[in-house]
């Protein structure tokens, strides 16, 4: 079977206002629970172009929670990095947008997209799909609030029944948002079936469209990165579930697109590596005890398709000390060093 054409020397560069992210860059999704500090810091050692805070609530932020406020912290070694925000309300929406400008990132991003009913059935997240011109309305007012750039990310549509988004992207277009990443989903698929990326294709394609566009969806292999590329024309590709446990994803997908080959998987070494990176990174910032706490929901993936591992993975989960942990990292790099991964 003969390979998928890699990639060729381009000169299309993707722009965000002054922001530039080179030819077909690769974005971090923001994921709730994931896309953390610690998470971060791997994905941009591994080569994400460009990332994005976890979604933070516009009425959390302008309340002070503290766990809304805990998101906007981003560090200098991130950038390019954007702050997400969601909500209903958009004056809401506007003061929150004022506060994530005010922490220093370099793009303001608004969430149309998550699906979970606590969200977009509050009319927040996917669910302003059922309300475009309000839709339209709150990315007017975030973008006259914001001097820095400020970019959606959203999906085709509500249902079958709305898949707008090629008239929705030039409607938000022309109130000023400066990229756009589209998730090739309905809210009502929520993150079943097969993403459909015709209608992201159709949305880069609108002769009137002149803001990047970046595809989302089902982008779980190099060969798919690249096919996609190509076939979609898309300005870059975002990427979120393929990366959990598998940060190392941003730089086999770069290998791939550049010479046709993503190069290894991960020896256990590496995977060890940097599960102690992670480890370490979610302790400095979250502290001991919720550093070892949250860590514990990454383990399974890091070392997914290992086989006898339960008892192993059962004691990550269970200690409560740092030196435990990594001592029991170092058990399982002398127990399974030459292991090789698929």
């Amino acid at each position: 079977m003969p390979r998928c054409k890699f990639a060729e020397t381009s000169t299309n560069v993707a722009r965000i206002g002054n922001i530039d992210l080179g030819d077909f860059p690769l974005l971090l999704a923001p994921m709730e629970d994931v896309s953390d500090p610690p998470f971060r810091a791997l994905c941009k050692e591994y080569g994400a172009d460009m990332m994005y805070t976890e979604f933070i609530s516009s009425e959390g932020l302008i309340r002070d929670a503290a766990k809304s406020v805990a998101k906007l912290d981003i560090f200098d070694y991130e950038r390019p990095i954007g702050i997400q925000i969601f909500g209903a309300e958009i004056e809401s929406m506007r003061e929150a947008a004022a506060i994530s400008e005010a922490a220093g990132p370099d793009l303001v991003d608004i969430n149309y997209g998550c699906p979970v009913k606590k969200v977009a059935c509050r009319g927040a997240g996917a669910g302003i799909l059922q309300d475009i011109p309000k839709m339209v309305a709150m990315t007017k007012e975030i973008v006259d609030t914001c001097s820095l750039p400020v970019t959606v990310k959203t999906r085709l549509g509500w249902d079958d029944n709305s898949k707008h988004i090629v008239e929705v992207a030039e409607r938000l277009q022309d109130v000023g948002i400066q990229a756009i990443s589209i998730h090739g989903r309905t809210r009502a698929q929520m993150y079943k079936g097969e993403a459909d990326w015709s209608l992201i294709a159709a949305v880069k394609e609108n002769p009137r469209m002149t803001i990047p566009v970046f595809g989302n969806g089902d982008i779980d292999s190099p060969e798919k990165a690249l096919r996609y590329k190509n076939k979609y024309g898309v300005d870059g590709v975002m990427i979120g579930r393929a990366a959990i446990g598998a940060p190392w994803f941003f730089r086999q997908v770069k290998q791939y697109l550049a010479t046709g080959d993503p190069g290894p998987a991960p020896d256990m070494a590496e995977r060890i590596k940097a599960v102690r990176t992670h480890l370490k990174h979610s302790l400095e910032w979250k502290g001991e005890r919720l550093g070892i706490v949250e860590m514990r929901r990454h383990y399974a993936n890091y070392f997914r398709g290992l086989s006898h591992f339960k008892e192993h993975r059962l004691a990550l989960v269970t200690l409560d000390k740092p030196d435990q942990i990594f001592e029991k990292l170092d058990h399982i790099a002398e127990a399974f060093g030459d292991h090789v991964f698929a």
